[in-house]
């Protein structure tokens, strides 16, 4: 009998196990909370719209957006969303909404790539919406294809039209989308956390979604965060929901259906590809000009970035230094955050995205982005093996909230391996400042050949007696004399620095590291608000 205290349920765990991903459940409790974030209420609050699944009467799972005018969504307490607007009838998830239901809720911010996603129940009250929240957690920025949007006014809804199967015009809208919106469910004991639906993302070249009659589409499924949500809910149910969305028209496309994973698919020739998901479609629903929300592809911020300079900094980490080609000033950025680029790799169907933190001081007149070296990352590789000083790549404006949360405040920046990346950055930033802010610099690395910046660390802590620097490497050489920690970085070895109850705590590395800090040090009485963290993956 499965322990209601864990956030997976059986059919996530065998996903879990099938593509190697290790006992995630040990981990990812400090991650997959019951409650939102306050970062989490405030990004839902100011979207558009919101990206949600649930079954209708009939059994079957749809997935739809709902909007409402600017600011209809609030978070009166970080176990509620209120949602004040009305559902139009013509949705497939109408009714059920209105009798309560359980609830799978995705928010997208297409222009900055973030999301956020939940699990809960929504019901009807006073004229609105409250959803009550089961489950809350981050997700990564990894293929969303960005977009910025506008209201129409002279919205009016057409028709629904439903049908078996795909018509030609409907096949036609899948075969060019490069954004589809994925629901799926789990039924279990009714009190387990991992009970409920999801919502969920997913994206590629137009065309990723294959059409492969007007009954079966087979869609890619790449690597993620390792919670395997919607595979892990299709090993023990294969009803399936999908939403393909008319960018330019506000045009709703709702598929419900059956589906089955290929764990091994043959014939692919994108190593980025990990199984493949085969739905029969079963219902088809189309409602032209469903929203009144539009969208339009975010190039206007696209600029050419010229190399500099690239200087290997450890084993398998480079830094790349990045100038405007036109010889213009490059758009400002805060300590932490990232920079969205776009890699035109060989063979690729269209320009590879990534997001890699900014590691340089945020007063240089370039970019600096310092990279591990992933054996199975496209982008990473392409820029470690076919980068060189004078190439051009493509960027977006830097963006991304993580970022110092206060003035004067101490800080713990806490990071291992390539998670030094944003910390350096905010280093450079206290280094700087006219403060007398305490702030602790912790870095981990497995021995000095893999400890990378750490002469750059060093010059920073001499200018100032308010920065303190520790150095943990898990597996010394006899040659590593000047680290002051052997083994791993805990919650414990943090606590003794002596930062005191309201230092913030900023981390960055693997989510295994990270959510037993951030565990540890609640747990240990550090209040949740103080905990931030960016994680990140070999997706590379």
């Amino acid at each position: 009998m499965q322990d209601i205290d864990t956030p997976f349920h059986a059919g996530e765990i065998e996903a879990q196990k099938r593509a190697g991903a290790g006992d995630v459940a040990s981990w990812a409790a400090g991650f997959i909370r019951d409650a939102m974030p306050d970062q989490h209420r405030a990004f839902f609050s100011n979207m558009p719209f919101l990206v949600t699944s649930g079954e209708d009467s009939a059994g079957f799972i749809w997935t739809t957006l709902i909007e409402g005018r600017d600011g209809f969504i609030e978070s009166p307490d970080p176990r509620r969303l209120t949602l004040d607007t009305a559902i139009d009838a013509r949705d497939p998830l109408a009714a059920a909404f209105n009798a309560g239901a359980d609830i799978g809720v995705l928010g997208i911010e297409l222009a900055s790539r973030r999301r956020n996603r939940m699990s809960g129940t929504i019901r009807p009250e006073n004229g609105s919406y409250v959803i009550d929240v089961r489950q809350s957690f981050g997700n990564c920025p990894q293929y969303i294809h960005e977009r910025t949007w506008r209201r129409v006014t002279d919205h009016t809804p057409a028709d629904a039209l439903s049908g078996d199967h795909l018509t030609p015009s409907q096949s036609a809208l899948v075969r060019g989308a490069d954004t589809l919106f994925i629901g799926s469910g789990h039924t279990g004991r009714g009190d387990a956390a991992s009970d409920g639906f999801d919502a969920s993302h997913r994206g590629g070249a137009p065309g990723f979604v294959e059409v492969a009659a007007p009954d079966r589409l087979r869609i890619p499924d790449y690597a993620g965060n390792n919670f395997f949500n919607t595979i892990g809910n299709l090993m023990t149910d294969p009803r399936i929901g999908l939403v393909f969305v008319d960018f330019a028209t506000g045009g709703l496309l709702h598929v419900s259906g059956r589906a089955r994973v290929d764990w091994a698919p043959s014939g692919m020739d994108n190593p980025a590809i990990r199984r493949m998901i085969d739905v029969t479609v079963e219902r088809v629903i189309e409602r032209p000009a469903a929203l009144s929300l539009r969208w339009a592809a975010d190039d206007a911020d696209l600029r050419t970035l010229i190399v500099q300079r690239k200087v290997v900094e450890a084993d398998g980490l480079t830094s790349f230094y990045l100038a405007a080609a036109d010889g213009d000033a490059l758009a400002p950025f805060e300590p932490g955050q990232h920079l969205p680029v776009e890699l035109a790799v060989p063979g690729a169907a269209e320009p590879v995205r990534r997001s890699y933190s900014l590691s340089g001081p945020a007063d240089a007149k370039t970019y600096r982005l310092t990279i591990k070296r992933e054996d199975k990352g496209t982008a990473s590789r392409f820029l470690h093996d076919n980068i060189a000083q004078g190439d051009t790549i493509a960027a977006r404006r830097p963006s991304g909230d993580f970022v110092v949360p206060c003035s004067t405040c101490p800080l713990v920046l806490v990071s291992v391996g390539v998670g030094l990346t944003p910390m350096l950055s905010i280093l450079h930033s206290v280094a700087s400042e006219q403060t007398d802010r305490p702030a602790w610099y912790v870095h981990g690395a497995r021995d000095g050949a893999q400890h990378a910046l750490g002469d750059e660390v060093t010059q920073l802590a001499a200018m100032r007696d308010n920065i303190h620097v520790h150095t943990a490497y898990s597996r010394p050489r006899d040659t590593d004399l000047t680290h002051d920690q052997t083994g791993r970085i805990t919650a414990q070895s943090l606590l003794s620095l002596g930062a005191g109850p309201d230092a913030q705590y900023m981390l960055c590395g693997p989510a295994a590291f990270l959510s037993d800090i951030r565990t540890g040090l609640e747990d240990a009485g550090v209040p949740a608000g103080n905990i931030h963290f960016e994680t990140f993956g070999p997706t590379g």
